[in-house]
């Protein structure tokens, strides 16, 4: 049975520059810039880009930054903790929204 996402479509991320490839190689300038060693190591925005592929649950960014991980030396352990992060971050995001609902609920009440 197939899935949504198919795992090799993620190798096939190029053709999204078919019909419009300057923009594409844009991105791909910006994003390589980025991710290239900075202030901050590849290693590190490796981690920090495994953390948001969960928060934005990405399959195809898990699958992606999982690799750099592993190839830039990161190990399970460190994985998984900038995961809970990402889960602690968007878990405390959904709550502080609640004051919103507070917010709105006083209002109605009034």
């Amino acid at each position: 049975m197939t899935t949504y996402y198919e795992d090799q479509d993620l190798e096939r991320f190029p053709e999204i520059g078919k019909y419009r490839p300057e923009l594409y190689d844009i991105f791909m300038n910006y994003y390589q810039s980025v991710m290239a060693e900075g202030a901050l190591s590849v290693r590190e925005k490796a981690l920090m880009a495994l953390a948001v592929a969960h928060a934005v649950q990405c399959p195809y960014c898990i699958d992606a930054y999982t690799r750099a991980c592993l190839e830039s030396g990161s190990n399970l352990e460190e994985m998984t903790e900038a995961v809970h992060v990402a889960a602690a971050i968007k878990g405390g995001a959904a709550l502080v929204h609640g004051i919103q609902m507070h917010n709105v609920a006083d209002k109605v009440s009034i």
